[in-house]
């Protein structure tokens, strides 16, 4: 009985794999089989941010490389170099996402974009420097004491430990069946 269980548990958990092994793959929409590697970072943005543009010369691209999208400038990357960056238009619509391309030496490849909703007055996107810490471990405790509560719940522990105690006397009285 026990390995009827676990062989369905077991098949079960195969058959989840295979049906969600080709929804990760079709859902992977970059076009990255290039000579070169390129990226986008970050490949979420705000209106206005800014984002690098990384291309990896692993021997792919000789020249230099254009990177073009419908969200910002077209950049080139110059012969040598492995990055440039581009500025977000501010009128980029929020939530949307962008194609950016990148082509170098003849051949080219893609990857997405999205826009960040909201907009952003720093678009460097620094991290807001942390004030203090957070006081943790107190508790309860700060607010003091308050005896009608104290009371109150001294008589809730009384009255249950004194409930449970006749009950307990009540049951074990002889003639009671």
């Amino acid at each position: 009985m026990h390995a009827i269980r676990v062989a369905s548990a077991a098949l079960l958990g195969v058959t989840a794999l295979t049906f969600t092994a080709p929804a990760a793959v079709a859902g992977d929409t970059n076009n990255n089989i290039t000579p070169f590697g390129f990226s986008v970072q970050p490949s979420t943005i705000a209106a206005g941010g800014q984002v690098s543009l990384v291309l990896r010369r692993d021997g792919g691209c000789r020249g230099h490389a254009t990177v073009t999208s419908g969200v910002f400038d077209t950049v080139t990357i110059p012969k040598g170099q492995s990055q440039a960056t581009a500025t977000v238009d501010w009128d980029a619509k929020p939530g949307a996402v962008y194609q950016v391309t990148f082509t170098c030496d003849g051949a080219s490849g893609h990857t997405d974009i999205s826009i960040a909703t909201g907009r952003t007055s720093n678009p460097t996107h620094e991290p807001a420097p942390v004030q203090r810490g957070v006081r943790a471990g107190v508790g309860g405790s700060v607010a003091g004491f308050d005896l009608q509560e104290i009371g109150l719940g001294t008589a809730l522990i009384a009255g249950s430990v004194g409930a449970a105690w006749y009950m307990s006397r009540r049951r074990s009285a002889p003639g009671d069946s």
